[in-house]
């Protein structure tokens, strides 16, 4: 039982979801901090114990970054609707995060599963702070909007990241040349 605790604290971010967004759309900026608080502490507790006690899974590789991923795009949701960020903002994310969800999923159909690394880890990170310093700015209605300028350093990271899984997938022949040509002229014929 207590090796399933990983993907359960994991589930739990899934959860916790609706409520973020919620308090987020309300403007309840103090309620979704200590949900996206809550959030946050099952995210590192999972990873914890996984490595801890070597429960680390496939279905926790996977279902891991998937719950960081959806937890990020349905906040940058709810701070659109709530006019506290631009909706470019959410689009880039948005279509990187589709592309790596492809990615994903192209390399999980060669029985290959890869593991989040350094430079995806630290765009979520600065994603969270960005996120957290806009509920406090609205929070306490500050007129200095720091925050707009950590997204866009989280974006420039977020972009860094796409490169650099790219580059890796490539450099270890996850993808070869033959199968992106194949790729190509399957695009091509249609």
């Amino acid at each position: 039982m207590f090796k399933h605790v990983p993907n359960i604290l994991t589930m739990c971010r899934f959860a916790l979801i609706p409520f973020i967004f919620g308090t987020i759309v309300e403007k309840n900026y103090v309620a979704a901090f200590v949900f996206l608080t809550l959030s946050g502490i099952t995210d590192v507790l999972d990873g914890f114990i996984a490595r801890k006690f070597n429960f680390i899974t496939n279905f926790g590789k996977l279902i891991d970054p998937l719950a960081d991923k959806t937890t990020q795009i349905c906040t940058l949701i709810a701070l659109c609707f709530a006019g506290i960020i631009p909706y470019w903002i959410l689009v880039i994310v948005f279509i990187k995060e589709i592309i790596m969800v492809a990615g994903a999923s192209f390399l999980y159909g060669k029985k290959l599963v890869v593991s989040s690394r350094w430079y995806g880890k630290l765009s979520t990170v600065v994603f969270y702070i960005a996120i957290v310093t806009s509920l406090i700015v609205n929070n306490f209605n500050i007129s200095l909007h720091v925050d707009i300028y950590i997204y866009y350093i989280a974006l420039v990271l977020t972009i860094f990241a796409l490169i650099m899984y790219f580059r890796e997938f490539y450099q270890k022949g996850y993808v070869n040349k033959k199968e992106l040509s194949t790729v190509d002229k399957k695009v091509i014929d249609k």
